[in-house]
């Protein structure tokens, strides 16, 4: 029988363990209270026939366009107020960074919020994974480098000095515009990722670079970014690339201010996914009317059911949504988040306060 490497583990026992032995991320975590789910703390069983609550879709808009105003809010608030006509870019990053990682811990604790009320999925089998005692400088890492690299990107590519918030919004076609584009944004990336994502458990020499991820059959929100070097990059910087460039080739417009709250709703779904909230939830798109009618709306189940019922064979491979998983034949069926199964009078609210 073959001996486990002892970095594979994701046995997470520090957050009750001595204090005087953790590391710098581990204080991190403990200090912004960012933990997934709140240590000791009971969290309730459900048997997968109970009829799961969903999550109300308008809501989410407002957790996300809250979320992304409030930098943009304040950087028209500092031209307004110093009188100038720009600001540095590398001002605009360290703005732009600090509050897109300020979301996503607000985000995790909201979703531990809703963990601990309505559980998690298949909580009757398995309780969900925390955060690796050999993984939790991977897991602080992978925060910065997601945020921080999407931001430089975004700030080289697409930031104009000479372009204010209140000047581009001014433009009534650009709010029409970005109703278009925050929908079709997580379509364009969800068909690269999928293209990428396939691969990597398809082509034997790609599946090193994404068993990391694979490690964990219950994943949670802290563990949306856990994975090598070569994913992350893919992740967090190939994919919504290309998606940026795809915009472009089709003459659509995605400036700074719209990649950026394009952005925000791609990191709510990613977080949201990896969440395995016993909840029915779909991301907030403007187009989840469209993917309802195609029947191919993701759902919080789906990329769970990823993770834990496939490993170098899989399905579900959609992160944002399931309309490549529909055209290529690799949906999997639902087991608790069925049509069946949905309780469509328990409205949940994502926690905004």
């Amino acid at each position: 029988m073959p001996v486990m490497n002892p970095r594979d583990s994701v046995k997470s026992t520090w957050p009750l363990g001595d204090k005087s032995e953790w590391n710098l991320s581990q204080w991190i975590i403990h200090t912004l209270n960012a933990y997934p789910i709140s240590p000791g703390k009971d969290v309730p069983v459900h048997p997968k026939t109970d009829k799961l609550p969903y999550l109300v879709e308008w809501q989410g808009h407002v957790w996300v366009l809250l979320h992304a105003f409030a930098p943009i809010a304040i950087h028209q608030a500092l031209l307004s107020y110093t009188g100038q006509d720009s600001i540095h870019p590398v001002f605009i990053f360290l703005l732009y960074f600090s509050t897109f990682s300020w979301t996503v811990v607000r985000q995790v604790k909201a979703a531990r919020a809703l963990g601990h009320k309505f559980g998690f999925l298949d909580g009757d089998t398995h309780e969900r994974d925390g955060i690796p005692d050999v993984g939790v400088d991977k897991v602080i890492s992978s925060l910065w480098k997601t945020t921080g690299s999407r931001i430089v990107m975004a700030t080289c590519i697409g930031y104009n000095r000479s372009q204010s918030p209140a000047s581009v919004m001014a433009d009534k076609y650009w709010w029409a515009w970005l109703w278009l584009q925050i929908g079709l944004y997580g379509i364009i990336l969800d068909f690269w990722f999928y293209i990428y994502h396939r691969a990597m458990h398809d082509i034997d020499a790609l599946w090193k670079y994404h068993r990391t991820h694979h490690l964990t059959k219950h994943p949670n929100s802290l563990l949306a970014a856990y994975a090598d070097h070569e994913q992350e990059f893919f992740d967090m910087v190939g994919m919504p690339f290309l998606t940026w460039a795809t915009f472009h080739a089709f003459g659509i417009p995605l400036g700074f201010y719209e990649w950026w709250i394009c952005h925000q709703y791609i990191a709510f779904t990613e977080v949201f996914g990896h969440s395995g909230l016993r909840i029915y939830g779909t991301p907030p798109s403007t187009l989840t009317w469209l993917l309802h009618l195609f029947n191919v709306e993701l759902v919080i189940e789906d990329h769970d059911l990823h993770h834990r019922k496939g490993y170098r064979k899989s399905h579900n491979y959609g992160k944002q949504t399931r309309v490549w998983d529909r055209l290529f034949g690799t949906c999997h069926d639902r087991i608790e988040s069925a049509n069946d199964n949905i309780d469509w009078d328990r409205g949940v609210y994502f926690p905004i306060f």
